[in-house]
C-alpha cells in the first residue's frame, strides 16, 4: 500500500501525516508514506484544499484532518480488509 500526504507543510498536513502513521501502528500495517509538498504533484491529484490523503493513487480525503478512526475506515476500505464494530 502506497499512501501520499498531500500538503504544503502546514500544521494540518503535518498531523494528518502523524495520525496516519499512527493508525498504520495501531492496526499492525505496512505501507510506504510518502510527503507530497510540491504544488505541481498536488494539484495534479485534483486537490482544490488540502490537506489531502492518497491510498494506492486514489483520492480519499481533502481539505481538513480527519479523525483516527476516520482513517482508520478509509484505510480498511481501500485495503479491502472489513472491521466488526
Amino acid at each position: 500500500m502506497i499512501i501520499k500526504v498531500l500538503g504544503p507543510g502546514c500544521v494540518n498536513c503535518k498531523t494528518l501525516e502523524r495520525r496516519t502513521m499512527e493508525v498504520l501502528s495501531e492496526l499492525n500495517l505496512r505501507a510506504d508514506v510518502r510527503k507530497i509538498e510540491d504544488l505541481d504533484s498536488i494539484a495534479a491529484y485534483g486537490i482544490m484544499r488540502t490537506p489531502g490523503l492518497v491510498i494506492d493513487e486514489r483520492v480519499v480525503w481533502q481539505g481538513g484532518v480527519p479523525t483516527g478512526e476516520k482513517i482508520k475506515q478509509l484505510l480498511e476500505s481501500c485495503s479491502g480488509g472489513s472491521s466488526e464494530s
